[in-house]
């Protein structure tokens, strides 16, 4: 079975209880993380057209929604559709115009040059081949236009790394497999944030598929990180 393949069905069979669970689990953090971010990307007052990348139950989406500037649109794709479809029932309850709809970060299907943002919240780390979700993100900006990544990370502090692999690694499992049930899509999580590349490699694949201006930065003593990168103009 292909990665993505795997990954479409753990996040379809968890995400009844995903939200419930995401919340709980990061002590609700996350939410402080995606507003720092959401000022990155609706940071001017032209309308934006925004894609939301593995957008699951549409969090990100949402919020950045919510502080776009009027005439803006947002789209979110994801590989789940049962992420999706309770992304779908958040917008409408929160009263919003996003479009949700099942999409393959590697194979956008948006002509190029088609969003001045594209978003992504704690999902590149599920991309199969991390590279060419990259490239095809960078293709279907405008000239000008930016990237902006959400992603859980590694501390460098030793004391904290190891708190962080304590609860991430054993606390966080058998939690999230008591409530869910699905053990072990709570031990795939922290797995595949401890696989991630580091900061730098990854600053350095966002410039070899063609971003300028990358920067990073750390949040919550390096639990979380934002990764910035904007295409060049003409």
């Amino acid at each position: 079975m292909a990665k993505k393949d795997g990954i479409r069905k753990l996040f379809d069979r968890i995400a009844p209880d995903y939200d419930r669970l995401n919340h709980i689990l990061s002590l609700n953090i996350d939410k402080g993380w995606r507003k720092k971010a959401v000022r990155r990307i609706a940071d001017t007052d032209t309308p934006l057209r925004v894609l939301d990348v593995a957008c699951g139950t549409a969090d990100f989406t949402i919020e950045i929604a919510r502080k776009l500037p009027a005439g803006s649109r947002v789209t979110g794709v994801d590989i789940s559709e049962g992420m999706l479809a309770i992304g779908r029932e958040k917008v409408c309850s929160a009263g919003l115009d996003a479009e949700l709809l099942v999409g393959d970060c590697e194979a956008l299907p948006y002509e190029d040059g088609s969003f001045e943002r594209v978003s992504v919240g704690f999902g590149v780390r599920n991309f199969e081949h991390l590279e060419l979700g990259l490239s095809e993100m960078h293709r279907v900006l405008t000239p000008g236009g930016k990237l902006v990544i959400l992603e859980l990370s590694v501390p460098s502090n030793s004391f904290v790394r190891w708190c962080y692999k304590l609860y991430f690694l054993k606390i966080l499992p058998a939690i999230g497999g008591l409530i869910s049930g699905e053990r072990g899509a709570y031990e795939y999580l922290p797995a595949s944030v401890l696989r991630f590349p580091a900061p730098d490699k990854f600053v350095a694949m966002m410039k070899t598929a063609g971003f300028a201006s990358v920067e990073h930065k750390a949040f919550t003593l390096g639990i979380c990180r934002m990764y910035i990168g904007n295409k060049a103009s003409v």
